[in-house]
């Protein structure tokens, strides 16, 4: 099912990423993490691609064997820094030829070898190419509520997030924020600028000390202080961490749909344990 259809219901739901192993030899034990999600039955699944196009064909497998195998409605990424138009091309036919609806077009992030390829200059690039070739396919998009950390200025990084829509883009969905209120504030800014596609809220369960420091260097994302607070408290304690992370992603995931936010992307890192427990959090808020 494409993923606006979905987005279009106003019954709560929560849906998971997962990515796939960076060597083909740990393929199994990916499909078997996204199968066990997949068992929790979100409303959608999205599939990294790696960098430089590094996985791009396990991207697919994976993907498909979530919506063929599982049932589960799927979102595979492509990126288009290193990609060619021909690469483009073949990746969008075999996301067809798997029955696949959707797909994430992202610029992606500079390879570390430096080597990139000019046929795409910006994800409104890739947008525009894909809906050129497939009128009907369903595109998604990557939105930044606190600015992408290249864009020196938020509102150019506002003014490129409307390209991407106008380009041909259904829906959006975030980097990951800690601050609701964040959030909140990012939606009235893309409104007023004419953005009028679904913004998809995407929200990190922070298990560990480390990860929060990875991806606050990766992202720029800010951390409030009570979320610092409890990072200090517990981020020496792995399973008082795991608990307390789950806890603050579930009461964000609460918050948003208390006002009106109705579908939550969850950045699950391949742990169906994590997303179960989410899931478990939400009984009585999402059936």
């Amino acid at each position: 099912m494409e993923i606006s259809k979905i987005l279009a219901d106003k019954t709560p739901s929560v849906s998971f990423e997962v990515f796939p192993p960076k060597q083909e030899t740990n393929l199994a034990e990916v499909k078997a993490a996204a199968g066990a999600i997949a068992a929790l039955k979100p409303s959608f699944m999205s599939v990294t691609y790696g960098a430089a196009g590094s996985t791009s064909k396990m991207t697919v497998e994976v993907a498909a064997d979530i919506k063929n195998l599982h049932g589960v409605s799927v979102l595979p990424h492509l990126t288009c820094v290193a990609s060619s138009k021909e690469h483009v091309a073949n990746m969008l036919k075999q996301i067809r030829e798997n029955n696949i609806d959707n797909i994430m077009a992202l610029r992606g992030d500079m390879p570390k070898d430096g080597i990139v390829c000019h046929d795409y200059e910006h994800a409104s690039d890739l947008i525009r190419d894909i809906r050129a070739q497939d009128p009907t396919i369903c595109i998604g998009g990557a939105c930044y509520p606190e600015g992408h950390i290249e864009c020196a200025h938020k509102s150019d990084d506002i003014r490129f997030l409307k390209e991407k829509v106008d380009a041909g883009c259904n829906f959006l969905t975030t980097q990951m924020f800690f601050d609701n209120n964040i959030f909140y504030n990012f939606l009235y800014r893309v409104k007023d600028i004419g953005i009028n596609v679904p913004v998809v809220p995407g929200i990190m369960p922070i298990t560990t000390a480390k990860q929060l420091s990875r991806s606050v260097q990766l992202s720029g994302t800010s951390v409030p202080e009570r979320f610092k607070a409890i990072v200090d408290r517990f981020g020496d304690d792995p399973v008082s961490m795991r608990q307390a992370g789950i806890i603050y992603a579930s009461e964000q995931i609460i918050d948003l749909i208390a006002n009106g936010v109705n579908h939550i992307h969850v950045y699950s890192m391949n742990k169906p344990d994590v997303a179960a427990d989410i899931l478990n959090n939400l009984k009585g808020i999402i059936n």
